[in-house]
């Protein structure tokens, strides 16, 4: 979703870059992949001004603020991790595949981004797609080499072949089990994530609307795959709507959710929703776990995945979509989500 936070925040950070983007690659069919410079600058605190580092069961561990020269960088939607904590895949809602690298210090702190390389989306002779309600891409899962897509607008669930050399036009298209006529055109399914493998949905694929809701106020969401298909709903909580969400090893899941007005600006908030609720025919909900506002170092945060790191640490991990806007900011933030 693009919203337009008008006099937001403070003044942007103002790097200039050593060098421009390279010359694009061209995949088959004709879609450049362009190998974008991303300038880094190390986020050291998430409540402005302070040193806390535990914010509830969530401890900060570090954050980067991103600019480049490209006009096509931003707008980062959703992104998952094709290794933990470092290469990641996402779309952007103008229409874009993105890859790249987290890079970490000897602290295992972020410290910048390398290899990034943003792709156009096609069509199915290998065009690229320029109409943007056709592409607004804002929800993406990653299992076993394919990428499946949640895309407001023109609604739809589908699925590609993961190639960062080179993605091509989707493969096949998923039935999303909701009524497309209670999905509201810019408020479609912004998460779109695999259940526990352990778990009572064996891995499917679940599905929640950003702001499409049942006459009870509550969010539509679908168990799309697995045994126990269905539609449920999510609780609505407040004036926030849902951006992104994702599988906790246990099998609760971790939703990130968004509130906005111009009097008061940006929120965000993470909220914990109990596994055994996610049922068809449900209503899910759950505690939430942390919420900020301007006063921390956030923007429109769209992009969650949760991961293990190689000593053990659960993390979480979120970005914010910048909508192109000058006033506005591409972030990556990272937290370790404590269970005891």
């Amino acid at each position: 979703m693009i919203f337009s936070p008008g006099g937001l925040r403070r003044t942007i950070f103002a790097c200039a870059l050593a060098c421009a983007a390279a010359s694009p690659v061209f995949a088959e069919g004709g879609a450049p992949v362009e190998t974008i410079e991303i300038a880094a600058q190390p986020i050291g605190e998430f409540h402005i001004g302070r040193d806390q580092k535990l914010f509830g069961p969530l401890e900060f561990v570090g954050g980067l603020e991103m600019t480049s020269p490209s006009r096509d960088f931003g707008a980062l939607s959703a992104f998952r991790f094709l290794k933990p904590g470092s290469d990641f895949i996402g779309v952007a809602d103008t229409g874009f595949w993105f890859f790249g690298t987290i890079t970490r210090d000897a602290d295992k702190r972020p410290s910048g981004v390398s290899n990034f390389r943003m792709q156009q989306m096609v069509d199915a002779s290998g065009e690229p797609i320029d109409k943007k309600w056709e592409v607004d891409a804002e929800g993406l899962a990653v299992k076993d080499g394919i990428a499946t897509v949640g895309f407001e607008r023109e609604q739809r669930v589908v699925q590609f072949r993961i190639d960062p050399d080179g993605m091509k036009a989707p493969f096949k298209t998923l039935d999303y089990l909701v009524p497309a006529r209670e999905l509201r055109q810019n408020r479609g399914f912004e998460t779109v994530t695999h259940a526990n493998p352990h778990g009572q949905h064996e891995g499917g694929l679940v599905v929640v609307s950003e702001k499409s809701l049942d006459k009870a106020g509550n969010i539509y969401a679908a168990i799309i795959e697995g045994p126990r298909k269905g539609v449920f709903t999510v609780k609505r909580n407040g004036d926030f709507d849902i951006t992104d969400g994702a599988f906790l090893p246990d099998g609760d899941m971790l939703l990130l959710e968004r509130s906005f007005s111009m009097a008061r600006g940006v929120k965000m908030r993470l909220r914990r929703i109990y596994g055994e609720s996610v049922e068809k025919g449900a209503v899910a909900d759950g505690p939430v776990l942390m919420e900020a506002d301007m006063g921390y170092q956030i923007d429109n945060m769209e992009g969650l995945d949760v991961w293990t790191r190689d000593d053990g640490a659960l993390m979480v991990s979120l970005v914010s979509d910048d909508n192109h806007s000058i006033l506005q900011r591409n972030l990556y933030l990272e937290f370790i989500l404590h269970q005891d």
